[in-house]
């Protein structure tokens, strides 16, 4: 699993969101956000910050793993 795949799979299970709450948020499909969570695809960067709108952090965190 890469980092950024463990910071997204934290960051969404510490705000009690489904993979399914979660893409329908960021408006992919939910293979596609388990496949970023287990580290087979890597989101580009209009992803990243779709992603760290919808879990209220920052993009920088998300990227650089300071996430608990």
């Amino acid at each position: 699993m890469s980092q950024i795949g463990k910071n997204i799979k934290v960051c969404r299970e510490n705000r009690n969101m489904s993979v399914e709450d979660l893409a329908l948020k960021v408006r992919c499909g939910t293979k596609t956000l388990e496949s970023y969570e287990n580290g087979t695809n890597i989101p580009n960067n209009e992803t990243i910050l779709k992603l760290s709108t919808a879990l209220d952090v920052a993009a920088s965190e998300l990227l650089e793993g300071r996430l608990q």
